[in-house]
């Protein structure tokens, strides 16, 4: 069967099309991906201005239309934490409806931390061992645990790159040193209460740390990883060792001067420095000296879990709410 998983997220909505046979991976059919801007369209108080929402609306409309062209059987379209915790995300959500025909959704945060984990597991196989995941994106950070398919803990900590700009560091631009110490307390402190459970109950260092996410992979990429060109199965990793000097040379340039540098883009600069933090303060967190790279995420996992539902596996991971929006 033919699906099409469309992503939409902090920056960009992200459709991507495959074709699912049983014993084989996803076979990539076509993609498409647009800039959508929503961190920088929502406000203080969690509303995502008009502007936004046009961009948004259009990129879905897009997205439909290749969807219909390349014959999918089915579209999964959903919206991650920026949409699924705004103040208008329902608004949002009938006016897409209304104006594309297209039924977006959203997924529980722990939806969502399970079915990255079940793409981390099949790109590094049994041989993984346990695996402990992170996930860090626009408005939240994804952590799961697990020796299985299914992860034994999963959770979600409102630790994202985007909402922490917008809430801890009032001008982007220049970031003063005060401001990053205020922000390293308040991570520090969310990941105090959130990550008791998994560091209690299992033996981290028995496990294969794990980050997906473009702020994972583009800072490991600034701290010295392989470009992307060299292909998606060359080993890349980040060094907890290396974070201290990345944020230090993130916070001295400005989000214009960040998207000079190795691996990051336009689109992640004004907040790739309070992802560098959050991924250096979760590391510290978990003792975790060094995390593998892994290139596939929620859609793959989206992908995988409807391969395993067709082949006759009687479960899903997910379920897509406010369809009926």
């Amino acid at each position: 069967m033919r699906l099409g998983v469309l992503d939409i997220g902090s920056h960009a909505a992200h459709l991507r099309i495959a074709d699912l046979t049983a014993g084989y991976p996803p076979q990539p059919v076509a993609t498409l991906k647009r800039q959508i801007r929503l961190a920088e369209a929502i406000s203080r108080d969690g509303v995502i201005g008009r502007a936004g929402i046009d961009r948004l609306t259009e990129a879905v409309r897009e997205a439909a239309a290749v969807a219909a062209q390349h014959r999918v059987h089915e579209l999964v379209p959903y919206a991650t934490a920026v949409v699924r915790d705004a103040a208008n995300r329902d608004a949002i959500l009938t006016e897409i409806r209304a104006t594309s025909g297209v039924r977006v959704g959203y997924l529980d945060a722990e939806q969502e931390a399970r079915l990255t984990f079940l793409a981390a597991r099949h790109w590094f196989g049994w041989s993984a061992g346990p695996i402990l995941l992170a996930d860090i994106g626009g408005g939240s950070m994804e952590l799961a645990y697990g020796s299985g398919e299914n992860p034994d803990l999963a959770l979600s900590l409102p630790l994202g790159a985007g909402r922490l700009t917008r809430h801890h560091l009032p001008d982007p631009e220049r970031v003063k040193r005060k401001h990053r110490k205020r922000l390293r307390a308040h991570v520090e402190s969310v990941l105090a209460r959130g990550v008791g459970d998994i560091s209690a109950r299992h033996r981290i260092g028995q496990a294969t740390a794990v980050a997906t996410s473009r702020t994972f992979a583009q800072l490991a990429r600034l701290c010295g990883a392989p470009k992307a060109k060299a292909g998606p199965h060359i080993v890349r990793e980040l060094h907890r060792v290396d974070l201290g000097g990345a944020i230090e040379l993130l916070a001295a340039r400005t989000p214009t001067e960040r998207a000079q540098l190795p691996g990051v883009s336009a689109a992640r600069a004004r907040q790739i420095l309070a992802g560098a933090i959050v991924a250096e303060a979760t590391m510290a967190a978990l003792n975790l000296a060094v995390v593998r790279i892994c290139p596939w995420a929620l859609r793959e996992g989206i992908l995988l879990d409807r391969l395993h539902h067709s082949a006759g596996h009687a479960r899903h991971l997910y379920a897509i709410q406010g369809e009926s929006a």
